[in-house]
This record gives structure tokens, sequence and C-alpha cells, in this order.
């Protein structure tokens, strides 16, 4: 029998993104008393990809601009597929959450000389809201909500990894979420009231991605094993500047945040010329779907730069105030050998965000009793394409929301049920499957799956690179279930954790494949090439939604429902949309 600990806690929180940390500092708020953990893949306040946000955080707060317009712009942006219940609470609840941060948690953010909230420009948007710290607004929020956390009796579970959501014996609510203790090497259960899963997204199966390589898109792994069902999964999210820095060095891939497009840089070809303007009146401010797309056709016409990509440029905004307005970018860039003030920097579309997640409510309740979801795990706020700066405000009001919802839920109904035995047997097995085989390297199966998604499923797709991708993805998941991890010390060990990273990005790389196949139109950041005319309209549109069922990716469809607005429709008045 496999050696596990148990332990128990009203409130387990898988994440410590900007979801995971306001979940907890709200479930803690509003009712002292309880035991609110905090399992973290890292260390808190030093993961998650909260952190790694540049750009900013969406919301109306200046004369203008409302929150109608804001929903609006994610409404056009997410081409109408968005649940429009929780687009409207994204930026209605942003308007409290930005203050809160603030005010209530210590974040500070940049100011005009008259003393209010400065907002720059992001693509996409009708109205210059999007509020930031410098580039690096991520790191202010991540270190004071981690301050804030460290300081009100919060347990930390850090290093520990989730690796199955457990339901109770009778199957009708979650008991638990059975975590591997990375610096043991060995297994934790932890029983719980209430869980939240915020472990992000991250889609590292791109040959060019954003994430560090630790992000695998484990919780929505574990949710589509539990049984849950994940919506609009074939929209991945391509930001349109990755750093293009050389073969052999994970900083390609790396952004440069989209603020230094909406400030005036320009998109060069591999001649110097600008591009955007053959594709979008719009130039470089266009949406993150259409800028990739239009970047991803220039490289596959050839004009491209010695490096194989395309340029950003920034100097002719004169480089003393480039190197102001964007010292973390400048300083990043440098650190590559680019000159992002003065010269040119190799940059290609990079694989960002998922807009596509659990099917969740605005509380975070999910249809498992007990299990709540918020952040990048999630689908429904984004529809087919995020705007940037609505992802760290969807983490924090969704989070905060969660973290609310779970505080009332467990007088009410929250309870302490013992787990399935048998199921957590069945995940530790599956987890302990690759000690019992012989040793493979995984490096040329990550360079495969990376590879194939990126040139099957990737920016552009159509019906035949889908049927390969799916082939290729059966074939890699046969190769790594038959692959094994060398047995010595499994505290740290980094070929176990590469099995199950892997093992989560090729379930969810099937989920992605299944859901583009059935979506035979182009719609914001699916673009079929065999259907290439974008669909502006919602005429008789539906979501996929994705299920996993004894170990095959079933699909299913579901109608959108237009709550609020139809096509064509708009809560702006005239003089509000000038």
């Amino acid at each position: 029998m496999t050696r596990i600990e148990r332990r128990s806690t009203d409130i387990l929180i898988l994440g410590s993104g900007g979801a995971g940390l306001l979940a907890a500092l709200h479930a803690k708020s509003a009712n002292p008393e309880l035991r609110v953990t905090v399992a973290v893949k890292g260390l808190l306040g030093k993961s998650g990809c909260t952190r790694m946000v540049q750009g900013g955080y969406n919301v109306a707060l200046a004369a203008g601009d409302s929150a109608e317009r804001h929903f609006m712009d994610t409404l056009d942006g997410g081409k109408w597929l968005n649940d429009q219940d929780l687009a409207w609470t994204l930026v209605t609840e942003a308007q409290t959450r930005i203050r809160e941060l603030e005010n209530r948690w210590g974040c500070f953010f940049d100011r005009n000389p008259d003393g209010t909230i400065h907002q720059k420009a992001f693509a996409g948007q009708t109205f210059d809201r999007t509020v930031h710290k410098g580039d690096l607004t991520g790191i202010e929020i991540i270190n004071r909500l981690a301050e804030q956390v460290w300081a009100r009796g919060i347990e930390r579970l850090e290093e520990h990894r989730a690796l199955a959501l457990i339901r109770s014996a009778d199957g009708g609510r979650i008991s638990g979420v059975l975590l591997l203790d990375i610096r043991r090497g060995s297994f934790v259960f932890v029983q719980a009231k209430a869980v939240l899963l915020g472990t992000g997204g991250g889609p590292t199966m791109y040959k060019y991605h954003t994430p560090s390589g630790d992000k695998s898109c484990d919780g929505m792994a574990m949710a589509l094993r539990a049984g849950l069902e994940l919506r609009d999964m074939e929209m991945v999210q391509f930001h349109p500047t990755g750093v293009l820095a050389g073969p052999g060095t994970r900083m390609t891939g790396t952004i440069i945040e989209e603020g230094l497009r909406g400030a005036g840089g320009y998109l060069l070809d591999g001649r110097g010329q600008r591009f955007m303007h053959n594709y979008d009146p719009r130039g470089e401010r266009a949406t993150r779907d259409i800028v990739s797309r239009s970047m991803e056709r220039e490289i596959q016409a050839g004009r491209v730069n010695e490096a194989g990509g395309l340029w950003l440029e920034m100097k002719h905004l004169g480089p003393d105030k480039v190197a102001k307005m964007f010292k973390g970018m400048v300083e990043r860039c440098a650190d590559m050998g680019f000159d992002l003030a003065g010269d040119r920097v190799p940059v290609v579309p990079t694989a960002h965000y998922m807009m596509g997640g659990v099917v969740f409510r605005a509380d975070g309740s999910t249809a498992l009793p007990g299990l709540f979801a918020a952040g990048e795990d999630t689908g429904g706020v984004h529809g087919a394409n995020r705007l940037g700066g609505n992802g760290v405000a969807n983490s924090t009001v969704f989070g905060g929301l969660a973290g609310d919802a779970m505080a009332r839920f467990i007088p009410r109904d929250g309870e302490l049920a013992p787990p399935d035995e048998a199921a957590l047997d069945a995940a530790m097995g599956a987890a302990l499957a690759p000690f019992g085989r012989a040793p493979q390297p995984l490096g040329p199966l990550r360079d495969a799956l990376a590879a194939l998604m990126w040139d099957k499923a990737g920016i552009l797709r159509d019906a035949g690179g889908l049927a390969e991708a799916r082939s290729g993805l059966d074939a890699l998941e046969a190769e790594l279930h038959a692959a094994g991890v060398a047995d010595g010390m499994r505290g740290f060990n980094l070929s176990w954790a590469d099995w199950l990273n892997l093992e989560s990005l090729i379930l969810i790389s099937r989920a992605i494949v299944a859901a583009a196949e059935a979506r035979e139109e182009s719609r914001g950041a699916h673009w079929r090439e065999d259907f290439p005319h974008t669909q502006d309209d919602a005429a008789g549109l539906h979501h996929t939604l994705v299920t996993l069922e004894e170990g095959q990716v079933r699909l299913s469809w579901r109608e959108v429902a237009f709550t609020r607005l139809r096509p064509g429709q708009s809560l702006l008045t005239p003089q509000a949309a000038e």
C-alpha cells in the first residue's frame, strides 16, 4: 500500500496567483475562524502567471469611460462567444476590486500629475483604461497580496503539486485533493470542505509560449478527469510579440507587453516595412487574434528577418521616452542582447492564454458541490478572444468573489466528506506508473508535442492539419505511457515532474484539437483556413463542451445564451460611443 499523509482544512486553495491569493484573503476576512490553506507548485509570491503580468488591469475609471463601454469592448473582442453575465460581472466588479487592491491590500499604481490613476492604451479597446505599475504590474499585485497572506495566518503548502481532485465516497461532492510533496516525493491527501481551482492555464504545449515551463494546464486536466465540462477549448490566445531570442534558451517566447504597440510601436517585416494596415485599419492596435494571425501570414510568406521572425520597433518615439515608459521591458530586452529603446527587437507570435476552461458560475461555484474555480482555469469570461488587460482583472475579480462564496458555503453546506478511497488509490497509482517502466528521455517527446501543436493546431488551422494533430497526439500519449522515469530519489525529481507535465499537456491538447475540429468556422482566436471568413455575427452560435469518458475526449455543443444583449444591440448611448 502506498504511504500517504492525510491532512484537513476548511478551505483548500490550489494556486497562488491573483485568483488564489484574493480568494484566500476574502475567505479569511469574511470568517477569520476558517482554516484556509494555499497549496502551490512553487513558492508563494514567486510563482504563477499573475506575477508575470506586465501590461496592466482593465477597468473603467476615467471620465468618458464606463462599465457599459468596457462591456461592449469585451463582447466585441470575444466575438459574442462570452458568457455575458460573467463579462458584466468582470467589468463592474473590477471597479470595486481595483480600489480594494490599492486601499485595502496596499498595491500602488502609476498616477497622473493630478493624482488620479494613470491608464494607458491597450489594443482592441475604445478607451485608454489599462491601470498599471510601469510595465511590471503583476509583480506589484502579487508582492502586496503575498504580504497580506503571510500576515493573516493563512497556511501554506509550498512546493506541493496538485495531482487529482478526489470526490467523496458517495460521489456527490468533492472530498479533497491528492497532492505531491515535491520536496520529499511523497503523497499528501488534503481533505477540505471547499476547494478552489486556481492553478492557471499555461499553453506550454506550443513551440513558442509565454508562461514558464512548469505551467502545464494541470487544473483543467484534473477537472476533466474529475468529470467536469470544459468549454471553448479551441480558443487559445497567441500574443503577437514574443521575443525571438534564439534556439536553446527559454527566453524565446517571453512577452514584450502590449502597451508598446498601444503607445505607437511599429511591427515591421524582414525588410523593415510596416504591414499591419494591410490587414486591419487599426494597424498594430488591432486585437491580439488579428495581429498574431497577420504576423503568421507574413512569416509564412517568407517576409522575415534573419532570425526567422519579424521586428518590433520603438525608436521613432524617442529612446529616452521609451526607456522611461517601459523600463522593465527595456531591461529585459537588454538582458537578451537587444536594444528595445534605440533599435529593433525580433519577435514572433507566442502562445499566451487559454480563453476556455472549466464551466463555472459568477460566484466561482461549479457543477461539483464544494469545488470552486477562478482565473485562467475557467472559461466563458473572454469568449473567443481576451482583451489584453482583462486577464488579471478576471483573476482578481472572480478570485475575490469565490473567496466570499466559499466563506458563505461552509457554514451552510460544508463538510469534511470521506473520500472515494478507490479513486484515491487509482490516482496515486497513475502518478507512480512511470517508475515501473524503463527510463526514457522526455525532451524529444516534449519537442515533438510543441512542434505538432504549433504546426497543426496553432494560429492557422484546417481540417487536414487538425486530423494530423489528433492522430499525432494519440501516438505521443502512447509513447508517454510507455516511457519510464528512473526510480532514484523522488524528492525534486525533475524527470517525474516532466512526465506529469506532459501527461496534463497532452490531455489538454486533445481537448483543444477536438474542439477546433468541431468548430467549422473562424471566430476570434480560432482561425480555420478552410472556413476563412470571420463570423462576427452570432446567428445560431454555440460553444463547445469537452468531457472525458473512459479516457476518451467527448465533445458536445450548447447554444450561447444572450442574457443581456443580442448582436447589433449596444448598452452605449450615442454620446458615450463617440
